[in-house]
């Protein structure tokens, strides 16, 4: 392994028993639990389950190697791919042989499996270092520290500057979705391209709709949320889109109920915009053959997109969790986390990172336009996504959305029947 300089000091960090801060709930240590000091590092070799969304798995591996230079570990990154990763988590801790750390989009499946960190930490104030909203998902009844929200999406759409500029179409510091529809569906008529919008098959990205016309699955405390009218007004839009042609339905339909991105789409210039998120940054940068921008999200009631993220977690099965901890702990400390995010071009989770911004080597307008939608975000969407009954609900508006466009169904009955899912997947996640 090649030497890395510049990381005097790191091994430090890890060495340091901090007393409890204040507002943070101690641990009860099991058995002698504490941070790993340099013994407990140095010759070490954990096993990292990962999946990747493209450009981050490059600045992964440089980072790890830091920290393999700098305490003495190995880490062994087993990739796997994003639509294996729960079944192959859950498999292997069925069998009692969880890695030592994962990365996931989702704590949910394993809560129970998931391991304290708080005892193995060098720094007690560490939980504390980010955005609340963010950080709500990996906390305990009691204050457990379950895990690390080690990068944060956020939805919102791009546009193709080439068709905007052929049409003579300007693209606004803020529009609401009155004017993006305008906007779009001139583009559209200038141009003769098949599509104004396209966006995402996904129950997800469909949520920042209902958030932006005013509504989220759950409160601020969790529980079942779904304004029903408002819900209506925003798939009264949606399927009015599909409707007159300015989305395709066939896309929606045609994949059953699965989970299917609109980037090519997007990449065929057949639609001049496009509703993802900012983990496409690199990748359309890389394919498309034309200029495009991310733009502000369109607004309703509200404006913002909708929240997401991916969480570092170590298991109660790990054969090293102390070391596993100072691995995550070393991870998601401000230099690692600010130069990860820069290279992947991925959000801050970090209280310290956010106001003073990050300085992206490419497409640095494009994330400063996702730094700042992420600003304007409502604090129940971070709940609503985090719920252990988000998965369930969003699969159900998705496929719910389906009918409608299938001509099954209405936008006010397909919201009603959201709302009575999330209620049972409510009450069966929280035992009542």
């Amino acid at each position: 392994m090649r030497a890395v300089r510049g990381v005097g000091g790191l091994l430090a960090l890890l060495l340091v028993l901090g007393a409890c801060a204040p507002g943070v709930p101690e641990a009860a240590a099991p058995g002698d639990a504490r941070p790993a000091g340099p013994d407990q590092l140095r010759g070490v070799e954990l096993e990292y389950l990962y999946f990747t969304d493209g450009p981050d798995e490059i600045a992964t591996r440089q980072t790890i190697e830091k920290f393999e230079v700098a305490t003495g570990a190995r880490v062994n990154l087993q990739l796997v791919a994003y639509s294996d990763l729960e079944r192959t988590l859950q498999a292997r801790i069925a069998a009692g042989k969880a890695p030592d750390v994962a990365r996931t989009q989702d704590l949910n499946p394993y809560r129970a499996d998931l391991l304290d960190l708080r005892p193995y930490l060098s720094d007690q104030t560490f939980p504390d270092a980010f955005l609340p909203d963010a950080a709500r998902a990996v906390r305990g009844p009691a204050g457990e520290f379950l895990g690390v929200p080690s990068d944060l999406t956020l939805n919102g759409p791009f546009v193709n500057l080439d068709l905007f500029a052929k049409a003579g179409v300007p693209v606004p510091e803020r529009w609401s979705w009155d004017e993006l529809v305008e906007a779009a569906e001139k583009v559209r008529r200038v141009t003769g391209k098949p599509y104004a919008i396209a966006m995402d098959k996904s129950g997800h990205r469909l949520a920042t709709m209902l958030s932006q016309y005013g509504t989220t699955f759950f409160d601020l405390d969790g529980r079942p949320a779904l304004d029903v009218g408002k819900a209506t007004e925003a798939l009264k839009r949606f399927a009015g889109l599909h409707a007159s042609g300015a989305m395709p339905t066939d896309f929606w339909l045609e994949s059953g109920s699965r989970y299917k991105g609109a980037n090519e789409i997007f990449l065929a210039q057949d639609a001049a915009v496009y509703l993802s998120g900012n983990w496409q940054v690199s990748q359309l940068a890389k394919a498309s053959q034309f200029r495009f921008a991310a733009a502000p999200n369109p607004c309703a009631a509200r404006c913002g997109g909708f929240p997401g993220g991916k969480y570092m977690v170590s298991f109660k099965q790990s054969k090293h969790p102390a070391a596993a901890a100072a691995f995550i702990e070393w991870m998601n400390g401000a230099q690692r986390q600010r130069e990860l995010v820069a290279k992947a071009q991925f959000l801050p989770t970090r209280k310290d990172l956010v106001d003073p911004g990050i300085s992206y080597p490419q497409r640095l307008e494009d994330m400063r336009i996702f730094l700042a939608e992420a600003k304007l975000v409502p604090a129940e969407a971070y709940t609503s996504n985090s719920s252990p009954a988000f998965a369930r609900t969003a699969n159900a508006l998705r496929d719910e959305i389906a009918r409608v466009l299938g001509g099954q169904s209405t936008p006010e009955e397909a919201a009603r029947t959201v709302r009575q899912v999330s209620e049972r997947a409510y009450a069966e996640v929280s035992g009542r």
